[in-house]
């Protein structure tokens, strides 16, 4: 068995996880970083269409994500009572110049 063959029956095992986009809202904690999720979901009632904001805090191992940073995370093991999700890849990084000005 060749060990691509190895990686996608673990991957099989392990079942089929999400993956989320969001942007990186804060970074000040060690090795966590706090995702903000935005989805556009129709009403029920009125059938307009209002935004949902969820955060997710993601496991950044490496603490390579910054403020802005649109990345992808994926459903993972339980790190903590409220972390349950871990950073998959970047997807764009934020100019830094630009967040700077928006945060006080």
């Amino acid at each position: 068995m060749t060990t691509a063959t190895a990686d996608a029956k673990a991957a099989d095992d392990r079942g089929t996880r999400r993956t989320i986009q969001g942007t990186v809202t804060s970074n000040a904690m060690d090795k966590t970083v706090v995702v903000t999720v935005i989805r556009r979901v129709r009403d029920r009632r009125f059938h307009k269409f209002v935004t949902r904001r969820v955060k997710y805090k993601a496991h950044d191992e490496h603490n390579a994500c910054n403020v802005g940073d649109v990345i992808e995370i994926i459903e993972a093991r339980r790190f903590s009572k409220t972390k349950r999700w871990r950073v998959f890849r970047t997807l764009t990084k934020a100019d830094q110049t630009q967040v700077k000005e928006v945060l006080p």
